[in-house]
């Protein structure tokens, strides 16, 4: 692992997810319960950026801070693909340091949340 690397993931949310998501979170808005004209609901924005979440797991990566800015809403049906550019890499006594952004786009190469992280992986 290194500054440079780049860890992808995608995933395609369903409707039995976002209500799943909205009975354990609790956020019950009508755009994440009621379906639309289409049949789809509303992803949670807390729900479609824990597809970095997914990629953090892989790295035994532990989150000190996490910043997101959610620029388009997110619909069940749609495919996700989250893109995370380990900014900064620095090795420590018993830790690396860890920056990096992500950059969320949806089927059509929309971006749909970006955001940046900083922590620490353990030895």
């Amino acid at each position: 692992m290194k500054t440079g690397d780049v860890y992808t993931w995608k995933r395609t949310f369903t409707n039995e997810e976002v209500l799943e998501f909205s009975r354990i979170s609790g956020d019950q808005g009508r755009h994440h319960v009621e379906p639309d004209e289409k049949g789809r609901l509303m992803v949670q924005g807390l729900l479609t950026a824990s597809i970095g979440t997914k990629i953090g797991g892989d790295l035994h990566y532990i989150a000190r801070n996490m910043v997101n800015e959610f620029l388009r809403p997110v619909f069940t049906g749609d495919t996700i693909t989250c893109e995370v550019n380990l900014e900064k890499v620095v090795q420590e006594d018993r830790h690396k340091k860890v920056e990096m952004k992500t950059v969320y786009r949806n089927q059509k190469g929309k971006e749909v949340l970006v955001g940046s992280s900083y922590g620490i992986i353990r030895d």
